[in-house]
């Protein structure tokens, strides 16, 4: 495991939430609406992402 890796959440035009490592993540992808993050540990992540859905921005998955 690559304790350096950096997760982020994003936001998806069918308005689902995803948590994906940061190679992942590109600036250009028409399909990606929004991002949050980076955060340190997927985790982290995952504790935003229920925060975000709570808050009516994210649906789940």
């Amino acid at each position: 495991m690559n304790d350096a890796q950096l997760w982020y959440i994003v936001k998806h035009k069918t308005k689902n939430c995803e948590i994906v490592p940061s190679n992942l993540v590109r600036d250009d992808d028409p399909e990606i609406i929004e991002k949050w993050g980076s955060f340190a540990s997927q985790e982290e992540a995952i504790a935003r992402r229920i925060g975000l859905i709570r808050a009516g921005k994210c649906q789940p998955l």
